[in-house]
């Protein structure tokens, strides 16, 4: 008997997984039939009217909530419970899926119902279909209806494969036995079978299909195609390390740009990272396919392309926490829990490892000392914060090395589990108001700009992934009203450096099948371009003296927002500026202040506004100062 593992990869994106599923075939003596993809449970392409259940414990654990992976609420108001539950009255259970076109199904995924307390899943249940919905033929094994094993727990994601696919348009699961209360969440793997009509009128259809490498990438498949793209490129491009995750694996990036290794006078710089929580896989394949993409188009002269790379250095970082990726890639895209991967090998969740600088800024302002004795911006970290006690992942030590070691002036991390962007503030203190953050308004035109180039990101007439959708509609969010958090990467980037960082959430499915990988390409590709070239929004310019040399560690303050920048070693800087007319400061030690008007258009590309500074007479007459009162002391002692 063959065993075609090829056609199981298509479900089973591990070595691990597709040996388990290969044994269960061999053993059991059942025939080897191809896994299809899943038909959109847990990304939402599964709509809720298309779910039908024969009952419902409460609205909160609606037939909507049947969705794998998602997850409830902790507050038990806004009605969003962590699975569908059936009405425990009733004899009889089931819960229905109509996939709205004839479909070849190939499996099930179940699991337990997402709760802090209660351990509640179905542990055994039929599968039944029809094509009416109305009469419902019952999975037969050959000798008696086929009943399926399912969970043993309520997080663990269990794959349930059919002996043959069941080629039907309705799907039923009908739960036979259960621990605690009948709820369950679930994914339905089926392949749309093809219309030849649906067919005749697509081969007229021009569809844009870039040549990148849509699969899922293990560690080892990541250096290697990260090499072969510096390879391809090698004028625009540079591979180079952050540094080493905790079991010493390299955390790899990709700089691209015309001049790669230096950073060019006048050139602003931009990253976006991916993969702190390493289950969190789409925004580690995004970025491998934005550098093939890149690589690619310049080469074949696209303009825009060349305008980007040839303008801006890029750096792009897929995966910060590769340690992480590889427990969760091992599992595969469809069999990880929520958690699994999602922290550093000892227990960090790198986004939210930074150090607090928030308070140490807030008292400050409550106490009137900010700007006058306590800066507003490059807020300093404290002393042994940093040490090796452990509480610092060695994973957040590489990347505060590295982004105190470039300039940069914008960057965006991919996370997952939802669809939106979030602006900093993240941290909220409790029982306070939220502390609006001085760059508000630019914060929200650089969200509104990825998400709104976004193909579906603004699409939330069906809510968010988990609960209501949290941002009426925009697609944008300020992180602190949404959910607080303590010690994030954005605050910490804003404070501390002068780079404006956002978080954008690419989806409900944290680990997407493979199958969705050229969609999700299809989906972001304007978003991240166009985010990309938000760099050049505002002004730029070099501060020098009056005979031309650079000034470095300048500050440049702009009236009426309370939060300054500094030029960089070559005396340049980048200021992200929404159009306007500003009044703009450079100051530097020794260096008597300047003011000018700085105008910012509404054209692409970010006005020019240099300063040259004059040397300050301050240090002189600090020197003759003390001169100045010893000899007035002794003039007055010779007089008595």
């Amino acid at each position: 008997m063959e065993i075609c593992t090829d056609k199981l990869i298509s479900v089973c994106t591990s070595t691990y997984c597709v040996n388990m599923l290969s044994i269960l075939i061999l053993f059991s003596g059942l025939r080897c039939v191809s896994v299809c993809p899943p038909l959109g449970m847990e990304s939402h392409r599964i709509e809720n009217d298309q779910l039908l259940t024969s009952s419902v414990y409460q609205h909160r654990y609606g037939s909507h909530r049947a969705r794998l992976n998602i997850q409830a609420s902790g507050d038990e108001d806004d009605m969003n419970g962590g699975s569908w539950c059936a009405n425990s009255e009733e004899k009889v259970h089931w819960i229905e899926l109509d996939a709205r076109t004839l479909t070849e199904f190939t499996g099930v995924i179940t699991q337990g119902r997402d709760d802090p307390l209660e351990s509640d899943y179905v542990s055994s249940y039929y599968v039944a279909f029809s094509n009416d919905s109305r009469e419902w033929t019952v999975l037969h094994d050959g000798y008696a209806e086929w009943l399926f094993f399912g969970n043993s727990d309520k997080n663990t994601p269990v794959l349930s494969q059919f002996m043959e696919p069941v080629v039907a348009r309705y799907i039923r699961i009908l739960p036979q036995s259960w621990n605690g209360t009948m709820c369950m969440r679930m994914e339905v793997l089926g392949c749309p079978v093809p219309d030849p009509l649906s067919q005749y009128h697509s081969q007229n259809e021009v569809t844009h299909r870039d040549d990148l490498d849509y699969t899922h990438h293990n560690y080892l498949d990541m250096e290697k195609l990260m090499k072969s793209i510096s390879d391809e490129c090698p004028n625009i491009t540079r591979l180079y390390s952050l540094g080493k995750s905790f079991k010493g694996l390299e955390i790899y990036a990709m700089e691209i740009t015309d001049n790669p290794g230096m950073h060019e006078t006048g050139e602003p710089e931009f990253r976006y990272t991916a993969g702190y929580h390493g289950n969190e896989a789409l925004g580690r394949e995004l970025l491998l396919m934005l550098m093939q993409y890149l690589c690619r188009e310049y080469k074949d002269g696209n303009p825009r392309v060349r305008h980007l790379v040839d303008e801006t250095r890029i750096h792009l970082v897929p995966s910060v926490n590769p340690d992480g990726h590889m427990k969760a890639f091992e599992k595969g895209s469809e069999l990880g829990s929520w958690t699994l991967g999602h922290w550093t090998e000892d227990g960090h969740d790198i986004f939210q490892n930074f150090p607090d600088l928030n308070n140490i800024l807030w008292d400050a302002e409550d106490k009137g000392m900010v700007p006058k004795l306590i800066s507003n911006h490059h807020v300093p970290i404290p002393e042994g914060i940093l040490s090796s006690n452990g509480s610092v992942a060695v994973e957040t030590l590489a990347l505060i090395s590295w982004m105190e070691s470039h300039p940069f002036v914008l960057g965006a991390n991919l996370q997952g589990g939802e669809r939106l962007v979030t602006y900093p503030f993240d941290m909220r203190e409790p029982e306070e108001e939220i502390r609006v953050i001085e760059d508000q308004s630019m914060f929200r035109w650089l969200a509104i700009s990825y998400a709104s180039t976004h193909r579906t990101m603004t699409q939330t007439y069906q809510g968010g992934c988990h609960t209501d959708d949290p941002t009426g509609g925009m697609g944008i969010v300020n992180c602190a009203k949404w959910k607080p958090i303590p010690g994030s990467m954005n605050d910490f980037s804003y404070l501390h450096t002068n780079c404006f960082e956002l978080s954008i959430f690419l989806g409900c499915d944290k680990f997407p099948h493979q199958s969705e990988l050229l969609r999700e390409w299809e989906h972001n590709k304007e978003a991240l371009l166009t985010f990309m070239a938000q760099v050049h929004r505002g002004i730029k310019g070099v501060v020098r003296d009056k005979e031309g040399n650079p000034i470095s560690n300048a500050t440049l303050s702009v009236e009426g927002v309370n939060h300054d920048i500094r030029t960089g070693e070559s005396g340049d800087y980048w200021r992200l500026l929404n159009p306007g007319e500003y009044r703009v400061t450079a100051r530097a030690e020794g260096y008597s202040p300047f003011t000018r008007l700085c105008v910012v258009g509404f054209d692409p590309g970010a006005t020019l506004c240099n300063f040259d500074l004059n040397k300050s007479n301050w240090d002189r007459i600090k020197q003759i100062m003390p001169s100045g009162r010893s000899s007035l002391k002794l003039s007055g002692r010779s007089s008595l």
